[in-house]
């Protein structure tokens, strides 16, 4: 399924601006099913398949390891098979990147050089194209070798053993990227000259992590599992998500699991741990999502 950037009809700020991609995997093409929900014309350029690949099979490996997944980022995007490495390659692209507004990119600074796309070559031949590049680390960093998983590492976001649940830098990646090509164009359309805009994914990694190194995160804190009202319960049937954190929703929470006050401090002690424990202990999933309902605190159950 496609996913729109709102509930809401999204507004299409891009709507006639030509994009091009390069990118392959993840960051780039989400970053590009973004800009084609926000009205662009979306090219992506792919490498040929392997020679032992299936027929039919794409040259991005994302469409190889993950099928689905691809099929929902490449919605409305036009795609096209090119060797950039051949000369029929170079020329092919070159006649594109001619009609283009945006180049999206996600290879390192050296294969850039190759392929004769680094900033300043690229500028003179194309001076009213704008290039978004997605690197995986930024400045000196750009060569050296990552995913997503080593820069959330880095970030400290990864705890114990466990995968995270999602690809927090590959998305927030594609989500600077976004950003970053609607820079772009304004820059465009003040100027009437491209600029080159570089986006790292491990800079979205620590974007991502500022909370934890503000110390909103860590243990015992607010949004850590100190607030009695913002922690994760167990319940009869499963689990129950609470976010009663503002005074008004750590009242009613308060209230109904028989605390005598709700105030910040009485919200951080071991009776209120104690007694909304007990609480929800005590209810099934259905029971809480009428209680939440009824006395507006938010919560979200799951099962176990």
């Amino acid at each position: 399924m496609t996913l729109p950037l709102s509930p809401a009809k999204p507004l299409r700020p891009l709507k006639g601006v030509r994009i091009v991609s390069l990118a392959l995997n993840l960051p780039g093409p989400a970053a590009m099913m973004r800009l084609h929900a926000m009205g662009a014309h979306c090219t992506k350029l792919e490498p040929p398949a392997p020679a032992k690949a299936p027929k039919g099979s794409s040259g991005d490996p994302m469409g190889m390891y993950n099928p689905a997944a691809y099929g929902v980022l490449h919605q409305g995007i036009k795609i096209a098979s090119l060797d950039l490495k051949s000369e029929k390659g170079q020329k092919a692209l070159h006649q594109t990147l001619a009609k283009a507004d945006v180049l999206l990119t996600s290879f390192r600074p050296s294969a850039m050089h190759k392929l004769g796309l680094d900033w300043k070559t690229l500028h003179r031949q194309h001076p009213n194209l704008s290039l978004v590049q997605i690197f995986g680390a930024s400045g000196d960093r750009a060569e050296e070798p990552g995913h997503d998983l080593t820069y959330l590492a880095e970030s400290g976001l990864i705890q114990g053993m466990e995968l995270p649940p999602t690809l927090y830098a590959d998305m927030g990646g594609s989500l600077m990227a976004s950003e970053a090509v609607l820079q772009a164009r304004l820059q465009q359309l003040q100027t009437g000259k491209g600029v080159a805009v570089t986006v790292a994914l491990c800079d979205a990694a620590n974007y991502l992590a500022l909370p934890r190194t503000w110390g909103l995160t860590v243990p015992g804190a607010a949004v850590g599992g100190g607030h009695a009202g913002y922690r994760m319960y167990a319940c009869k049937d499963g689990r129950v998500a609470v976010a009663a954190l503002e005074p008004h929703f750590a009242a009613a929470l308060a209230k109904e699991a028989g605390l005598a006050s709700s105030q910040i401090q009485a919200m951080f002690s071991r009776e209120a741990h104690a007694a909304c424990s007990a609480f929800f202990a005590g209810k099934t999933r259905k029971q809480l999502e009428a209680i939440g309902a009824a006395k507006d605190i938010p919560l979200f159950t799951l099962s176990k």
